[in-house]
């Protein structure tokens, strides 16, 4: 499997790359009022808003530090609708690259944590443990929903008739 890798503190993380669509400079968000700390905010992404989450913060509630490591991995995550992929964008420091490693020294978090779904499987990859993230679940379901809905480009509405024409 390969896997991108970043760190949060001292600690090490991980992405499977093909859940990454694209690793971008940090980039300016549009804050959401009364959002969990964790969710920086929205920026566009190809046209459509996605969702700014600040890894630090959801991993160990430290917000992170802008530097010129800092970078946004936006990464498909959920089910696909008719128009592509639900998106998020990670804000992440020290993002070090990809590397390949084997399923086989994989194990699952033990207990699996209820108030951490996003904590996947732990990795070791060159003499270090890597946890991986299961980016699925870094949002909860009822924001995720939320920001699904809200990330759809608007549908065209028929024009509303005019002074003295029918609509039909």
């Amino acid at each position: 499997m390969q896997i991108l890798t970043f760190t949060v503190g001292s600690e090490l993380y991980a992405i499977e790359s093909r859940r990454v669509t694209e690793v971008l400079p940090l980039v300016p968000a549009r804050p959401i009022p009364r959002a969990p700390a964790y969710v920086r905010g929205v920026f566009t992404y190809r046209g459509r808003l996605v969702p700014l989450i600040d890894v630090g913060r959801r991993l160990a509630d430290v917000p992170l530090r802008e530097r010129l490591s800092t970078r946004v991995i936006v990464v498909d995550c959920g089910a696909a609708d008719a128009a592509g992929a639900t998106r998020l964008g990670l804000v992440a420091e020290n993002v070090l690259g990809v590397r390949t490693t084997t399923a086989d020294g994989a194990t699952p978090t033990t207990p699996p944590l209820p108030d951490a779904p996003y904590l996947g499987s732990l990795l070791r990859v060159d003499d270090r443990t890597v946890q991986l993230l299961a980016v699925d679940h870094l949002l909860p379901a009822d924001l995720s929903a939320g920001f699904a809905s809200s990330s759809q480009p608007p549908r065209s509405t028929p024009e509303a008739p005019r002074d003295g024409q029918s609509s039909g």
